[in-house]
């Protein structure tokens, strides 16, 4: 995936936002579908240019959001080094420089449902450095078209007019309004979990949880003191569920309905805990 390779991520040439662009490829395929690029016999843009293929009409994408995207990545008249369509969604802070630079300037200010090329020069790309493990070197320009199916921001939630179920389960105590930050609270003498559970403490009214990405905010409780964790300050997270090689502990919220709040409770390890998670399942982007 097209991570970030220094620290200096905003910096790099100025972008170009072209409806038309001469001396770009041409790009097969709408929204949704798996691009093929045909590349003109001149030379790459000397800088960033950023060309709408196909205009959105969802949010518009904004720095420091959850970026959800499909996306392909060829060299300039040379190989596919990477892309998500035949993989899944790919989801990524954006504009914080957790990307290479060419995605954080190219994508912020987007709307959802555009489908973007963006030529990006090694300033934006993998500097002179390249990236040796994808085949690209320090002169290489890279094509990326992407779809942007989906922004995030720190106050995403699940439904606000769920129906409460639980506001306690085994001595933990979950409180906090619906559609925003709830809060957990694990009460003295409370039984340690020796396993993974869900709970479902209010139902929500989207669809069935499928196999897939799924956008959730969360907050940590604990058996010894404060939460020491939650998204809802900064950017909601992602999991990928029922993954044959990854399993995620939200495995089991699949079948529930979107938009519900569970209680996900989780034993001691070598790595820490034991938690107790209020999760709230934001969404499910498809694209």
């Amino acid at each position: 995936m097209p991570a970030a390779t220094t620290a200096a991520a905003a910096a790099g040439a100025s972008t170009r936002r072209a409806q038309h662009a001469v001396g770009l490829p041409s790009v097969s395929g709408g929204f949704g579908q798996r691009p093929k690029l045909t590349f003109p016999a001149s030379p790459p843009p000397k800088g960033l240019v950023v060309k709408v293929l196909h205009q959105g009409h969802g949010p518009v994408v904004r720095k420091g959001e959850l970026a959800v995207v499909n996306y392909y990545g060829q060299i300039w008249r040379g190989k596919e080094f990477d892309t998500s369509w035949g993989r899944g969604l790919f989801a990524t802070p954006i504009g914080v420089g957790r990307v290479i630079p060419g995605w954080d300037k190219g994508i912020v200010g987007a709307r959802v449902g555009s489908r973007l090329l963006l030529s990006v020069p090694p300033v934006d790309g993998y500097k002179k450095a390249g990236n040796p493990q994808a085949g690209i070197t320090g002169t290489d320009t890279l094509e990326f078209v992407v779809d942007v199916v989906g922004a995030y921001g720190a106050k995403a939630h699940g439904d606000p007019h769920a129906t409460v179920l639980h506001t306690e389960v085994r001595g933990i105590k979950i409180g906090g309004p619906l559609g925003g930050e709830p809060t957990v609270t694990v009460t003295k003498g409370a039984p340690q979990p020796s396993g993974v559970s869900v709970t479902m403490v209010a139902r929500g009214h989207g669809p069935k949880v499928r196999p897939g990405l799924l956008v959730d905010q969360y907050v940590v409780g604990t058996w010894s003191g404060p939460a020491p964790a939650a998204t809802w300050s900064s950017i909601p997270d992602n999991q990928t569920l029922g993954s044959a090689t990854a399993p995620s502990v939200l495995d089991k919220t699949i079948g529930m309905p979107l938009g519900s709040r569970v209680l996900v409770e989780l034993p001691k390890t070598t790595s820490g805990g034991p938690y107790a998670l209020v999760v709230d399942l934001v969404a499910e982007p498809t694209g």
